[in-house]
């Protein structure tokens, strides 16, 4: 298995985590649909959304059957108004793509934000970089490699 970045730097950081492979052939690359295709409950398996507000870039690591509350979010990081970036945008900003956007290892450190409800589990799973990887990582573990902070997210 090639190693994406992201496994590179926890390799480099000497950080815990698992990999855990599906096969993305059918072109099912939602959370949702990668939860079950590793047979893990949606509760632990985390989406990477990008958002920004006025002049700043900013990734919310929330569960993939939620939803980003963006009133919570602008709230959080003191903005106005939070957006989603659009999809065309997410390789140009992250340098990953669309179902393989992994909070670890993007172009630039944005300012993080961790689903709180997160703490509550020994592991949680998010991309490893590349469609068909995912990584079990301690959410400690990941806040501490991102600069994450833990917050309500969530509609």
């Amino acid at each position: 298995m090639t190693k994406t970045n992201a496994m590179r730097i926890l390799d480099k950081e000497k950080i815990n985590y698992e990999v855990l492979s599906y096969e993305s052939g059918d072109g099912l690359v939602d959370g949702i649909s990668v939860a079950h295709k590793i047979k893990r409950d949606v509760k632990e398996v985390y989406k990477t959304l990008v958002a920004c507000g006025k002049e700043q870039v900013y990734v919310f690591i929330i569960p993939v059957a939620e939803e980003l509350d963006l009133k919570k979010a602008a709230e959080i990081t003191g903005e106005k108004k939070v957006e989603l970036i659009h999809v065309k945008d997410i390789q140009r900003i992250t340098g990953y793509i669309r179902g393989g956007c992994s909070p670890i290892g993007m172009k630039r450190l944005y300012p993080s934000f961790i689903q709180e409800d997160s703490l509550e589990f020994k592991n949680i799973i998010v991309s490893a970089g590349k469609i068909g990887l995912q990584i079990q990582i301690n959410p400690r573990d990941l806040a501490d490699q991102i600069q994450g902070v833990f917050a309500d997210l969530l509609k």
